[in-house]
């Protein structure tokens, strides 16, 4: 210990003030707390999430029916039934028109409205809510509602209505699949519902772009609109139009509210992938195996075509590598 004198006298210096140390319980614990706020969530998901999609596979190799804890072990026989049976296999078939169609309709329309708003000079938070505002009616209401006041075959209906005023004969939608109009139904229903979602996602990429780059295209001589869409805005949007297709195939592959609420549930021409699990798996037979298979089959569809999609637009590559 070091000593001061004064006067004379020594006396010991004061000692130096150790340095606080930091409190640490369990409040100052990160790990506690990503676990306290991340666990309750976690376990939601295992419980709901990925318990049963273990189950699921499990099932799709043993007979169950009319029971979710089979004993009958049966291999691959489900997966064959499912491949062999016209309805899963004819509904691959609406599921790829439909999505010819829903894909790039949706695609071409939520980029519109993006630019649109992207813009207006005033109230674009308006037009903005109203486009968006869709998306959180159910897809069940819709349906219903295009079913039963916008299409419904009648002359008492909204579209009927408004092609009378023109010398138009009633059209019946969706008892007449010769020409099929039941496709204007459920192509506009999903567009109304699901075009402001996605305006969203184009918008937020819009005004990401620099603002340099036009004005160097229009130094460069290039003319406002067609010409600054082409080469400079829609390159830009490149890693957004790419997510975009991808939710809107896997969206596609998952379509069912406003076919089985629109579409007579007889009709071959209104069966989805997910309506022909629905029958298989809660139908009469309760067969849980086999839609178990059919939902394992459909999985993996959507996978591969997201990876192939992915690798085709060049979704998570790098700008230096393009």
């Amino acid at each position: 210990m070091s000593t001061t004198t004064t006067r004379g006298v020594a006396q010991p210096a004061p000692a130096e003030a150790s340095p606080a140390r930091p409190r640490r319980g369990l409040r100052g614990n990160p790990t506690f707390n990503f676990w306290l706020f991340t666990g309750p969530f976690l376990v939601g998901l295992a419980i709901f999430v990925f318990v049963p999609i273990v189950w699921s596979i499990w099932l799709s190799f043993f007979d169950a029916r009319f029971t979710v804890t089979p004993s009958k072990f049966i291999g691959l026989d489900n997966y064959k039934s499912m491949l062999t049976n016209s309805n899963f296999t004819g509904s691959l078939v609406t599921f790829t028109v439909f999505a010819a169609l829903i894909v790039p309709l949706t695609w071409a329309l939520s980029l519109g409205l993006a630019m649109l708003v992207h813009r207006l000079r005033f109230m674009r938070a308006f037009f903005r809510s109203v486009f968006f505002l869709p998306t959180a009616v159910s897809y069940v209401a819709a349906a219903l509602i295009w079913k039963m006041s916008i299409f419904t075959g009648v002359r008492f209906g909204l579209m009927n209505t408004v092609l009378g005023w023109f010398g138009v004969e009633n059209i019946a939608y969706l008892s007449d699949p010769n020409p099929p109009w039941y496709w204007l139904v459920i192509v506009t229903v999903r567009l109304w519902l699901q075009s402001g979602f996605y305006m969203i996602l184009f918008l937020a990429a819009l005004q990401n772009i620099p603002a340099e780059l036009y004005e160097a295209a229009a130094i460069d001589g290039a003319k406002p609109g067609w010409q600054t869409f082409r080469y400079i805005t829609l390159p830009q949007l490149r890693a957004t139009s790419t997510a975009v297709i991808l939710l809107l195939l896997v969206a596609a592959y998952q379509a069912f509210d406003e076919f089985f609420n629109i579409v007579t549930t007889k009709a071959t021409w209104g069966q989805t992938p997910l309506m022909v699990l629905y029958k298989t798996a809660l139908g009469e037979n309760q067969d849980y195996g086999a839609g178990s298979a059919g939902a394992v089959i459909l999985t993996v569809l959507i996978c591969a075509v997201t990876l192939l999609q992915g690798k085709f637009m060049g979704f998570g590559r790098g700008e230096d590598s393009k």
